[in-house]
């Protein structure tokens, strides 16, 4: 699990430090603790006004190791109880979902699905040329842009989630670093060109193949407008956020730990896997687990 934090912060005993402005990543000197594991809930926080904050990270941060207790219930966000075997059952879901390639994307030859020599999982193997199709996850990126004590959101003009909100995120694309990524998709989507100031949260949903990573930004110019994809662009205080009509999972458990980090002064980072509950719809945001909750 830690490989999945290395993309963005590593940890030794020998330096210290944790994440900077200007984009550069150091190494933190870290320590593990580990503690009984709560889904995070999605409710609005007590506070109702967010805090002018500077994203500079104190040295020395540490990482927290989320993991789910092995005896007692717990509250899911939509207020059913899990027992922990369930949780545990949830928390190492690594199957996600898999479309069947039926013909080469290199030469258009009909493919069989099978093992490879000297690997695990079936895969999609050209019976005219040979080559291997390899499916791999997708990077989502997109910016948390505070200005003013508010939070700015787009909401959505395309499927799926359309007339939904959501924070300015997309793919990212070839050749474009995820800070990159972030910055275009924002100005695409809300036609707001920002800075980013640092990595806020990566997020793992293994069940449809996505990685979130979402950054920190401020507005250069206090001007934005709906990009082709949104229909309205606009600036939410805490007590304003629109929990009810918020497009995915991952943006509802972005703007749950940044409104929990405003509480306690300062914003973190955070590692997480979004598990969502078995049997349920992709429509329902807040079925859904934060498992091996990781924050620095």
């Amino acid at each position: 699990m830690l490989k999945a934090i290395q993309i963005l912060g590593s940890s030794s005993s020998s330096s210290s430090g944790c994440f900077f402005l200007h984009h550069r990543l150091k190494k933190p000197r870290s320590s593990f603790s580990l503690i009984s594991r709560k889904p995070i809930e999605a409710s609005i926080p007590e506070s109702s006004k967010l805090h002018h904050l500077a994203f500079r990270f104190r040295k020395g941060c540490s990482f927290r190791a989320f993991q789910m207790s092995n005896t007692n219930s717990e509250s899911t966000p939509d207020g059913d109880s899990l027992s922990s075997s369930s949780l545990t059952s949830t928390a190492v879901q690594t199957t996600g979902f898999t479309k069947k390639v039926s013909f080469c994307q290199w030469c258009g030859g009909p493919t069989k699905h099978e093992i490879p020599d000297g690997e695990e999982k079936p895969r999609a193997i050209c019976t005219k040329c040979g080559k291997i199709f390899y499916e791999n996850p997708k990077m989502v990126v997109g910016c948390l842009i505070e200005h003013e004590s508010k939070i700015l959101l787009c909401k959505r003009n395309i499927q799926p989630s359309y007339g939904l909100w959501t924070l300015p995120a997309g793919y990212l694309e070839i050749g474009e670093s995820a800070a990159e990524g972030a910055t275009r998709e924002t100005w695409e989507e809300a036609n707001a060109d920002v800075e980013v100031q640092s990595p806020f949260a990566q997020l793992d949903i293994p069940l449809i193949g996505q990685t979130y990573v979402i950054f920190l930004a401020k507005l250069k110019r206090p001007h934005f407008s709906p990009g082709p994809e949104s229909s309205e662009c606009q600036l939410f205080a805490a007590e304003d956020i629109p929990f009810d009509s918020l497009a995915f999972s991952s943006m509802l458990v972005t703007l749950k730990l940044y409104l929990e980090d405003i509480k306690v002064g300062r914003p973190k980072f955070h590692y997480g896997i979004i598990n969502k509950r078995p049997g349920t719809s992709p429509s329902d945001i807040r079925a859904y687990t934060l498992d091996h909750h990781m924050k620095c």
